[in-house]
C-alpha cells in the first residue's frame, strides 16, 4: 500500500515537471498532424538533440531524457513519428505501427527529417545536432545515419539493429554509438555481426557497447528489464559521447 502510494506520488510529481519543462510543437506532414514536445530552453542557439520514443510513442523515459539533456546545455526535441490520432495503445498496435515504419523506411527517415526543422526552428544550432533514440527509435537513429541525415551523431540504445539485407550498404558520415543489452532476444547474432559490416563498409565511425546481464528495455524504470545501474552507465555513455561530438 506504501509503495503505491509512493508510485503515484512520484508520477504525480514527475507530470507536473513535464508539463513545466516540455511544451508541446505541432507541425505538419502533408495532411498528418504532428505533436512533439520541446524543452523550455527553446530559442537559445545551443546545441540540439532530437529524441526518438519507443515504440508506442512519445513516453516519460523519451521525456526524462528531455529534461535531463536541457540540463546538459542542450535544445531537446521529442518526434512525433506517428501523428494526431494513430498513437497505439497496446503492445500488438505499437508492433503494428512500429513494423510500417521500420519496412518503409524512407517514410521513417521524413518523420525524423521533419522533425529535425523543428529543432532548428526551436533555437538548435544547424551544424551541432544529434539523435538519440529508444528501443523503435532506436532503429529510427539508425535510419538517421543510414540516410545521411544532416546530424553529426545517432545514439541507437536497445535498438533493433536488423537490418532488411536486400538494402545495399552506404557510406555513412555519421558518428554512431549503439547501446546493446546483452540479453536483448530481438537480437540476432546474425543482425549484429551485419551491422558492424554495414558500418564498416561505410567507413564510418562507430562505437557498440554492450551491457552485460540486460535485457531489452533495461533502460526504461517502468519496464521489468529495468537494471539500475547499466541504465545509469548507458546514459553516462551517451553524455560523454554527445559532449564529444556537440560542444
Amino acid at each position: 500500500m506504501i509503495r503505491s502510494i509512493l508510485l503515484t506520488a512520484f508520477f504525480m510529481a514527475s507530470g507536473t515537471v513535464f508539463s513545466q519543462n516540455l511544451k508541446t510543437v505541432s507541425y505538419q506532414d502533408g495532411s498528418q498532424k504532428l505533436n512533439g514536445l520541446v524543452t523550455s530552453n527553446a530559442g537559445k542557439k545551443l546545441p540540439g538533440v532530437l529524441i526518438l520514443p519507443a515504440w508506442k510513442g512519445i513516453d516519460d523515459e523519451a521525456k526524462t531524457a528531455a529534461i535531463e539533456l536541457e540540463k546538459q546545455g542542450y535544445v531537446a526535441f521529442i518526434a512525433d513519428i506517428y501523428g494526431e490520432g494513430n498513437i497505439p495503445t497496446d503492445s500488438d498496435s505499437a508492433a503494428k505501427t512500429s513494423g510500417y515504419y521500420k519496412k518503409n523506411y524512407d517514410a521513417y527517415q521524413k518523420r525524423i527529417s521533419l522533425a529535425l526543422e523543428q529543432l532548428k526552428k526551436n533555437g538548435a544550432i544547424s551544424d551541432k545536432i544529434a539523435v538519440i533514440g529508444y528501443c523503435f527509435g532506436g532503429t529510427g537513429a539508425l535510419e538517421s545515419a543510414r540516410g545521411n541525415l544532416p546530424v553529426v551523431g545517432v545514439v541507437s540504445i536497445h535498438g533493433s539493429i536488423g537490418k532488411d539485407q536486400t538494402r545495399k550498404n552506404g557510406l555513412i558520415s555519421t558518428k554512431i554509438l549503439v547501446e546493446n543489452p546483452a540479453d536483448d532476444k530481438g537480437v540476432t547474432p546474425e543482425d549484429f555481426n551485419n551491422l558492424i559490416k554495414e558500418m564498416n563498409e561505410g567507413n564510418a565511425d562507430w562505437q557498440i557497447i554492450t551491457y552485460a546481464h540486460s535485457k531489452h528495455t533495461f533502460t526504461d524504470p517502468k519496464s521489468p528489464d529495468y537494471n539500475p545501474v547499466m541504465a545509469k552507465r548507458a546514459w553516462n555513455h551517451t553524455l560523454m559521447f554527445l559532449k564529444e561530438i556537440l560542444k
